[in-house]
């Protein structure tokens, strides 16, 4: 037997300080199968709508103490209210006060004496808005654990597989031939490669998502990038690349060159994908890694900006404005998903910097990354 459930009934929370106008809006919109709340004053409407927010509320404009402006204002910056509800002003007042409310975060308005079919609209309206927000952001969160479970799930195989194989080449069983040694590194390798496409998957809805959590420890730059250098020497080491890590812009500051605040696990991750591109889209001559130290007086900030300069394919001009999108995928056949560098951005961008690109065909690319020094400049 199926259970049939029964529609939702939309609360609406009605606030003015005169009576009688409560009880007009009352009687008309529960005439029209609403349920409707009354308060008089717009600090009652603010607790109210902190401790269970309606789908919509009537704000009359001109109440004494705290205006309907101000009650706007206020619903609009109070982090503690998660879902969007729309806010319907009543007024009374010239076009003016119209503007004054709408630059509040108001969603429509309606004149004294209004007529009733026009309330009745602007409530539907208003309402269809309030259901259609909703319904993305549930469709959004359903996104964002599906995502969250399938990279739970898929990780878990590839960990097994990437175990099992190292194993096998470590003639763990038996021994092999030297042919499939190296079937099994390319193995390895495609393996791990996927494995860092799940995380990048699962880190890049994390923070869009805004689960995603950043921590404020000092951060030696110049070390966790000679570390990221060594972690892929083997690929650079394959191509028979160089890389080189120049830190003599740094000079002018010796007490903490390179140094920021920040997440260095995350940061490690910046540098990561931006110097394993590098490598992937290099085939002969390598990679120089600059640092350097940037003050601007104006802005009394700080920077360390970080080049990382190859000598690969480039990317072309069309390519180059939506590289930081997210799947924004290259022309090129090595193209990955389209995320590391997104997420790269992602990362700089809630450190308080950014990365940059330049590029030209066939003569390579360089990303530029800038990073405040502080936590207070990255804030800022």
């Amino acid at each position: 037997m199926s259970v049939v459930e029964k529609p939702k009934i939309d609360r609406i929370l009605a606030v003015d300080d005169t009576k009688d106008n409560l009880i007009l809006v009352q009687t008309i919109l529960e005439s029209e199968g609403y349920q409707i709340d009354l308060v008089s004053d717009g600090k009652s409407a603010l607790k109210y709508v902190e401790q269970s927010p309606p789908d919509l509320i009537l704000l009359d404009v001109m109440m004494p103490g705290m205006d309907g402006y101000e009650v706007t204002r206020r619903i609009r910056q109070n982090p503690e209210i998660k879902s969007y509800v729309p806010i319907l002003l009543i007024t009374a007042f010239h076009e003016s006060s119209v503007v004054e409310g709408l630059d509040n975060g108001a969603d429509d308005f309606i004149r004294k004496p209004f007529d009733t079919d026009e309330l009745l609209a602007r409530v539907r309206s208003l309402l269809r808005l309030k259901h259609s927000l909703d319904e993305q952001q549930k469709m959004s969160r359903q996104r964002e654990d599906f995502v969250s479970r399938l990279t739970h799930d898929l990780r878990t195989p590839l960990v097994a597989a990437d175990r099992m194989l190292g194993l096998f080449q470590d003639e763990t069983f038996c021994k092999i031939s030297p042919e499939m040694k190296q079937a099994i590194s390319v193995m390895i390798r495609s393996n791990q490669n996927l494995m860092q496409m799940v995380n990048t998957l699962l880190e890049v809805y994390r923070l869009e998502a805004g689960k995603k959590t950043f921590n404020d420890e000092v951060c030696n730059l110049p070390e966790i990038v000679q570390e990221v250098v060594s972690e892929l020497s083997p690929l650079t080491r394959e191509k028979n690349l160089y890389v080189e890590v120049d830190t003599s812009g740094l000079a002018p500051n010796p007490t903490d060159p390179g140094i920021v605040m920040g997440d260095a696990l995350e940061l490690r991750r910046v540098f990561n994908n931006l110097l394993g591109n590098a490598i992937k889209f290099t085939d002969t001559g390598g990679i120089t890694i600059r640092f350097s130290e940037e003050t601007n007086n104006l802005q009394g900030k700080t920077w360390v900006i970080i080049t990382i300069e190859d000598t690969g394919y480039g990317i072309a001009p069309e390519d180059q404005a939506g590289i930081f999108e997210r799947f924004r995928q290259g022309r090129n056949k090595r193209s990955g998903s389209g995320l590391g560098l997104h997420l790269s951005y992602r990362i700089a961008e809630a450190h308080g910097g950014n990365i940059t690109v330049a590029s030209e065909l066939g003569k390579g690319s360089v990303f530029t990354v800038r990073l405040p020094k502080s936590i207070e400049e990255s804030r800022e």
